[in-house]
């Protein structure tokens, strides 16, 4: 299992309260699933997305990445896993805006140490792959919403990493170019990769094979199916799957 969460608890002290941001949540995610998270605004879904990629820690309870307990690892191990194990997308993109495609891609492998000539190669590599090799030499002022996205997602995709987490990747976009964006991550996830969405757009969370959905810490469903939401022969009436995460 590439991630595996087990009573997953997060709990935030607000001046005198103390927020259950996650209660009790179980999770597990394969290799080359393409999923998607949802739930209204403080039910727990980006907490739990700051946690599996290693930017946030929980209060209580297991969260296993390649059987690693994530839990137990020290502040450069975890720089290390966001590093090489996971591809961050963000909605607003998190350019650098005097650097041009190119070095705005090759910025991880900067982090990881590569020599120039190797980021220079992955680099054009990853543009190619969302369909910018022709754009390596702008910067983000002279692309386009949906361009910017795609260097965001290739800079993601440089450093091979075993999961793609995107956070409301098409909330700044129109609706064609959302759309350009999901058939990116359709590729990515063809490709081997494992993609889990955070979003609140029914439209974009179609495009996954399973979506989580979340209500007040918990994993309310997780439904599986198929491509565009062809139907899962392994759910429960309903589409509500019997694995681990309840």
């Amino acid at each position: 299992m590439l991630i595996s969460v087990r009573d997953l608890h997060r709990v935030y002290q607000v001046g005198s309260e103390q927020v259950h941001a996650l209660n009790g949540v179980d999770f597990d995610v394969a290799p080359n699933e393409y999923l998607a998270v949802m739930g209204p605004s403080g039910s727990g879904k980006s907490t739990l997305m700051n946690i599996i990629g290693c930017l946030d820690t929980p209060t209580g309870g297991s969260y296993r990445l390649k059987d690693r307990e994530i839990g137990k690892l020290s502040d450069d191990e975890l720089a290390k896993i966001r590093n090489q194990e996971i591809g961050f997308v963000f909605q607003t993109f998190n350019l650098l805006p005097r650097a041009d495609a190119l070095h705005n891609v090759e910025l991880p492998l900067v982090y990881a140490g590569l020599k120039h000539e190797e980021r220079r190669r992955r680099a054009r590599e990853a543009l190619d792959l969302v369909g910018l090799g022709d754009r390596m030499k702008h910067r983000p002022n002279e692309l386009s919403g949906g361009q910017r996205q795609r260097v965001a997602i290739a800079r993601a995709l440089v450093n091979k990493p075993s999961i793609i987490l995107a956070d409301e990747p098409t909330g700044n976009l129109d609706t064609a170019t959302g759309e350009e964006i999901m058939a990116a991550f359709a590729n990515i996830w063809k490709a081997g990769n494992t993609v889990i969405l955070v979003t609140h757009e029914a439209d974009i969370a179609a495009h996954a094979h399973r979506v989580v959905r979340m209500r007040d810490g918990k994993i309310a469903s997780d439904e599986r199916r198929g491509p565009r939401g062809e139907g899962d022969p392994g759910a429960r009436p309903g589409g509500v799957t019997t694995g681990a995460a309840r």
